[in-house]
């Protein structure tokens, strides 16, 4: 499948399921799988700062960004949420359609960036971690949100292994920390997001490669 193929497909996987996400939506960030995001960001961003929240969805994550003191432009590829996420918009809050791997920002021209389980729906991830840096302000910071390896979402990767078309990458968050290792990029923090029936108490003592085993997803913040 050609890189403009996977774009269409994959976007219209998700021009079709805005709707299904939306209904959805406040109830994973504010006490479901998305809530330790925003906690997560506020740890290292300062408030005030230019972010772009890359894969933005319906918006409502670029919202609770607004809400704690960011300037925030949400993007996504999706027609459909990027249309459901305007209805967010007010001073220092935007939305914009756009493609990871082609992003609609200047060199340097952010703050830091948020991409939450965004970077799995791209063709190159490495593309899209190049686009990530170039639009990034040097000493500014990348924060990634990236399935566990047994995440339910992976299941959209599963048909490649038929021979037929997928569009849902299963780059695992090991390989993530080495193509940003081999970039140069500073971990500053990890935090996982265990899956249901994983008590973190029983994980304290894991090293960090046996949490992620454990996750529905990673969180990673990087400085450049």
């Amino acid at each position: 499948m050609s890189q403009s193929e996977w774009h269409t497909n994959a976007k219209s996987r998700w021009d079709t399921n805005a709707d299904n996400w939306h209904s959805r939506s406040v109830d994973m960030w504010l006490t479901g799988s998305r809530k330790a995001i925003i906690p997560f960001f506020l740890k290292s961003v300062d408030k005030g700062r230019i972010v772009g929240d890359l894969g933005c969805g319906d918006g409502y994550g670029s919202y609770l960004l607004h809400q704690n003191g960011y300037n925030v432009t949400g993007m996504d590829f999706s027609d459909r949420m990027v249309e459901i996420a305007k209805k967010h918009e007010m001073n220092n809050l935007r939305f914009i359609q756009g493609d990871l791997n082609k992003l609609p920002f200047g060199d340097n021209e952010l703050d830091a960036v948020m991409a939450i389980n965004s970077i799995e729906w791209t063709e190159s991830p490495l593309t899209a971690l190049h686009e990530l840096e170039r639009v990034v302000m040097k000493d500014g910071y990348i924060c990634i949100g990236l399935l566990g390896p047994t995440a339910h979402p992976r299941e959209n990767a599963f048909p490649r292994l038929l021979g037929e078309e997928a569009i849902c990458n299963t780059m695992m968050p090991w390989e993530l920390e080495r193509l940003a290792k081999d970039k140069g990029w500073i971990k500053v923090d990890e935090e996982w997001v265990y899956k249901k029936g994983v008590s973190p108490s029983l994980t304290k003592t894991l090293p960090s490669e046996l949490k992620q085993a454990l996750t529905f997803m990673t969180l990673f913040m990087y400085r450049l």
